[in-house]
C-alpha cells in the first residue's frame, strides 16, 4: 500500500439516543403513576372493627379450639332451627349427638377441644360446659325466640361457667360472659361486583 493511503476512522452516532432514553423513561414514569393511581383509588382498606369489652372477636380473641367450637355452633344453628321446624319443637342435647351434629356429638374432635358437656336451658339456650378450660372455655348459644332471628354465642374461659337465671345481656356480662361476634371486613372476604 502506498503511503497516500491514510487510515481514517469515522464515528457514527445514534440518531437521538438521548431523546430515546427521554422518551423511555417518561413512559415508565406514567406506568408507575398510572398504577399508584389504581391502587390507591381501587385498594380495599382493611379498617378494623372495633368490638365492646364485653366482646371476643371470633377471628383474633379465640383459641384455636375455640373458634372450631364457635364455628360448629354457627352451622348447628342452621340445623337445630330446622329441626326446630320439623318437630315444632327445640331438640335435645342427646337428639343432636344422635343426628352427628359437632359439637353436640362425642368424638374425637370434641375430646381435644375440651371434652364440653353439653345441655338444654329451658331459658332457651345450650350450654356447654368445659371439661378443660385451658384448651376452651364454656359456650353458651342462645336461641332466639322465632326462626327468623340470629343466635348468640357467649364464652366464658374460667372452670365456674356461672349461668344466670337471666340470659339478657346485662345479666351475661355481670355473671363474666363474654359475647363473641365476627365481623366480616375487607381483610375478610372480599365484594366482587360483575
Amino acid at each position: 500500500m502506498s503511503a497516500s493511503t491514510a487510515s481514517r476512522t469515522q464515528v457514527v452516532r445514534p440518531a437521538g439516543a438521548g431523546h430515546e432514553t427521554l422518551y423511555v423513561l417518561l413512559v415508565s414514569a406514567l406506568i408507575v403513576v398510572l398504577a399508584a393511581t389504581v391502587v390507591l383509588l381501587r385498594g380495599e382498606r382493611e379498617d378494623e372493627q372495633a368490638v365492646a369489652s364485653h366482646q371476643l372477636d371470633a377471628r383474633r380473641d379465640l383459641t384455636a379450639a375455640e373458634q372450631g367450637l364457635y364455628t360448629d355452633l354457627r352451622v348447628a344453628f342452621d340445623e337445630i332451627q330446622l329441626l326446630r321446624e320439623e318437630r315444632a319443637g327445640v331438640p335435645d342435647v342427646q337428639t343432636l349427638g344422635e343426628e352427628g351434629l359437632p359439637p353436640f356429638v362425642a368424638d374425637a374432635g370434641s375430646q381435644s377441644r375440651g371434652q364440653h358437656r353439653w345441655q338444654w336451658l329451658p331459658a332457651g339456650a345450650y350450654l356447654g360446659r368445659s371439661q378443660a378450660p385451658e384448651v376452651a372455655g364454656s359456650f353458651l348459644l342462645i336461641l332466639p325466640g322465632d326462626s327468623a332471628g340470629q343466635a348468640d354465642v357467649w364464652l366464658r374461659r374460667d372452670s365456674a361457667a356461672v349461668l344466670p337465671d337471666d340470659l339478657g345481656q346485662a345479666a351475661l356480662i355481670a355473671a363474666g360472659w363474654r359475647q363473641v361476634v365476627s365481623h366480616y371486613d375487607a381483610g375478610v372476604t372480599r365484594e366482587h361486583r360483575h
